[in-house]
């Protein structure tokens, strides 16, 4: 049996956010998608911080899940914003994008990533339709404004998500990584 991780008390220059935090998240930004009455015909997400909203939303909508790998957070387990990586491909079953797409991601916080990709889309997928876009928290730093945000954070803190934990851990601390959670 796992023990519940205690979470630290947010301030204006972080914001941690429990797993269970994160999923109710998801979920009220998927509701306010809904709510909003607007169809879209697939759903993609920003690998890696949109695969789990992503596929949420894929299962909730019943829609399929395209994924497209981005990357600009390398340096410091990943807390040093770096140069603006977009794959050529994108990933899918069947098919390609076409219609209307809903991307997602978890946040937007200089704009850059969701600006770029919005771009890459228009530019390379004349069958797209139309593009918007849903991320759970909304910088006050970001030069774009989403879509669809569950969260607008004016103080920009850094937002401590709980798989963030996995960043640091290696293979060989796995054995130590899973006693530490375990009952005595």
């Amino acid at each position: 049996m796992m023990e519940k991780k205690e979470v630290p008390v947010s301030t204006d220059k972080d914001l941690w956010v429990s797993w269970d935090q994160y999923h109710r998240c998801v979920e009220r930004l998927a509701h306010m998608v809904y709510e909003s009455g607007w169809k879209f015909d697939q759903v993609l997400c920003l690998a890696r911080g949109g695969l789990r909203p992503g596929d949420m939303f894929s299962r909730i909508f019943d829609v399929p899940l395209a994924i497209l790998s981005t990357s600009s957070y390398r340096e410091e387990e990943g807390t040093v914003q770096g140069e603006l990586d977009i794959a050529r491909y994108i990933t899918m079953t069947r098919g390609s994008l076409a219609g209307r797409l809903l991307l997602v991601d978890d946040l937007v916080d200089s704009g850059v990533t969701l600006e770029r990709v919005q771009h890459h889309l228009k530019d390379n997928f004349p069958a797209v339709t139309e593009v918007r876009s849903a991320v759970i928290w909304c910088k006050g730093c970001s030069s774009v404004k989403p879509d669809y945000y569950l969260e607008y954070l004016e103080t920009n803190p850094w937002i401590h998500q709980p798989f963030e934990e996995y960043d640091g851990l290696r293979p060989h601390q796995l054995a130590a990584w899973m006693k530490k959670g375990e009952h005595k």
